[in-house]
């Protein structure tokens, strides 16, 4: 064999196990060693049980809860079929699914502009975050269908809103899942 294919076969062996098996493991257990629950998918548990992800959206569809954002991804919320529905702004589908959406929150809540992020999807079809406006949007709802005052219910999604990381990253947030296990602890 010729000097230089035994170099670099033995490079391509050397390279793929240095950065194919050794770097994926060193910062796999660099990751479970200083940010243990973000590593392990930041799950979130009720009595001991996972009940989801704080990265993942949940479908929510009872007035008695918060509603994520519309997802593109499969048969809603699926991880696996992630992504977004890859359709233009000019598209006629995409434009008569939003405007449904608008009209039937504006019927809904008359007079209130909707916020954008209740009829639009994000890029992975999962984000499990909504706006301030879009939980604010919301309360009225929640209020009625389980008999709480509207001020409460401000006073929790301004307790549960997190602001732009190393406050200039990012928009504000409300986390749906969070919100929502917390309105299920009121009293």
């Amino acid at each position: 064999m010729h000097p230089i294919w035994k170099t670099s076969i033995l490079f391509t062996v050397v390279t793929a196990v240095l950065f194919g098996l050794g770097y994926p493991l060193v910062m796999t257990g660099l990751a479970h060693l200083l940010l243990q629950r973000q590593a392990d998918g930041s799950l979130i548990l009720h009595d001991g049980q996972v009940i989801g992800s704080a990265l993942i959206a949940q479908s929510f569809t009872s007035n008695r809860y918060f509603h994520p954002r519309p997802s593109a991804a499969g048969n809603g919320y699926d991880a696996q079929n992630s992504g977004g529905s890859n359709l233009a702004q000019s598209n006629a589908t995409l434009v008569k699914r939003i405007q449904g959406d608008i009209d039937k929150l504006a019927a809904q809540n008359p007079g209130k502009p909707v916020p954008i992020d209740m009829v639009t999807t994000s890029g992975s079809g999962l984000d499990p975050d909504i706006t301030p406006d879009n939980a604010y949007y919301q309360i009225d709802r929640v209020a009625a269908a389980r008999g709480i005052a509207p001020e409460k219910l401000r006073r929790l999604v301004a307790d549960h809103t997190e602001g732009r990381q190393l406050g200039f990253l990012g928009e504000p947030r409300v986390n749906v899942l969070e919100l929502n296990m917390a309105l299920d602890g009121l009293r």
